[in-house]
């Protein structure tokens, strides 16, 4: 059964139709368009799929359309302002910290969700807020350091 749903995805209200008990990451991949997120597990469980809903981390792979429903949800396309990268963003390609790309969408959301709530974290901070992220290719040390270096940047 499809039904309209309205939510507000990276600042714009968006409708789509879609069974609600559809995953929230194959709206966004498949209807609209933002490959940002990725299918990792489809569980929850490795942070690849990492949006923000209403401000907090959510697995959009197990996040029903209906939990969206006249709610924000923003991205990792979301992140960039006006033309310019996130401070996380901008950090992680100065410091070289992604190899593969395929979980760095999901750790930047987190990240940035991170400086959101505590704007001056310590490596241990960021490890720590960090560790539902799975990533295969080793460069967890860089992307802490990356994550650090973001925090001391203007917002």
């Amino acid at each position: 059964m499809t039904e309209r749903v309205r939510l507000t995805v990276n600042g714009g209200v968006v409708e789509v139709t879609a069974d609600p008990a559809t995953p929230l990451l194959s709206v966004l991949r498949n209807q609209l368009g933002l490959m940002g997120s990725r299918f990792g597990c489809g569980m929850g469980l490795c942070g690849a799929c990492f949006v923000q809903l209403d401000g907090a981390v959510v697995p959009s792979c197990d996040t029903p359309l209906r939990a969206a429903q006249g709610r924000t949800v923003r991205t990792v396309e979301g992140l960039s302002a006006d033309g310019a990268l996130h401070r996380v963003q901008q950090a992680i390609l100065d410091g070289q910290a992604a190899q593969c790309g395929f979980c760095i969408s999901g750790i930047v959301v987190r990240a940035a969700a991170l400086l959101d709530e505590q704007p001056s974290p310590d490596a241990a901070t960021v490890a720590a807020a960090l560790d539902r992220n799975l990533c295969r290719c080793g460069a967890q040390r860089r992307i802490v350091a990356a994550v650090v270096a973001a925090a001391r940047r203007e917002p």
